[in-house]
């Protein structure tokens, strides 16, 4: 990414995400207040550790949109897998109607903004990772790294109802025969989301980040948010997204 075209993008980011909280603190506060109404008992903001630019970890904010579980408490699978959590899928008992209302909508990313407007995300880049997975990367793949995580991105659109393809992983992975149907009939639901997440969603992802690190467009760029704000699909390295 050109360095003309990198300053570009940070000076569009911070005065966007100023003018977009000048506007919308109204729609925050309404959230706010629903969110103390709706789902009592736990904060109104879900902040949670995030690999950034140069995987240094930051403070991500979003509206929660989950029941408040108390170390992870009753969100592990039956062996204590440690990822249990991170990976959520349509009809998960963590979520609250409301949540899933503001997941489908994506309005729980609105406190995204903040992060924009302070430097730690970007409008368009790769999703934030917990740690564990763009950390890890090797080689070529580490590009996605030299960008700062974003509200919305190639990735981002492709699997905009990821949560949704998830809730239907079984039926996913016994017609792509990812796995021998003996050991997915084994598996349970939520460790068959990680599995799918991990092995194929996840790297698939990690393609398309790159492919936009080494091929930025600015124009594109505007062209993802319009499509991001608008529900709208668009053809991006010959797919639609």
């Amino acid at each position: 990414m050109k360095l003309t075209l990198m300053i570009l993008k940070y000076i569009f980011d911070r005065v966007v995400a100023l003018i977009g909280l000048l506007f919308l603190w109204p729609v925050l506060v309404i959230v706010a207040i629903l969110i103390k109404i709706k789902m009592p008992g736990g904060p109104v903001f879900f902040v949670q550790k995030r690999v950034g630019l140069n995987g240094k970890l930051f403070n991500c904010h979003k509206f929660r949109t989950m029941i408040p579980v108390k170390n992870n408490e009753g969100a592990k699978g039956k062996k204590g897998d440690k990822k249990w959590s991170t990976v959520s899928v349509a009809g998960d008992s963590r979520i609250t109607p409301f949540g899933a209302m503001l997941r489908h909508y994506k309005l729980d990313e609105l406190p995204g903004l903040w992060n924009v407007l302070i430097g730690d995300m970007s409008f368009v880049g790769p999703r934030p990772d917990v740690p564990g997975y763009a950390d890890k990367l090797e080689g070529p793949d580490r590009d996605v790294l030299k960008l700062r995580p974003g509200i919305t991105g190639p990735a981002t659109l492709k699997y905009r109802l990821e949560d949704e393809m998830l809730a239907d992983v079984r039926r996913l992975m016994s017609e792509g025969r990812c796995l021998p149907q003996e050991q997915i009939d084994k598996m349970l639901d939520q460790e068959l989301a990680v599995w799918y997440n991990d092995h194929v969603i996840y790297p698939d992802k990690v393609r398309l980040n790159c492919y936009y690190y080494r091929h930025y467009s600015f124009v594109k760029d505007i062209q993802m948010i319009l499509c991001t704000v608008l529900g709208k699909k668009m053809k991006y390295n010959g797919e639609i997204i």
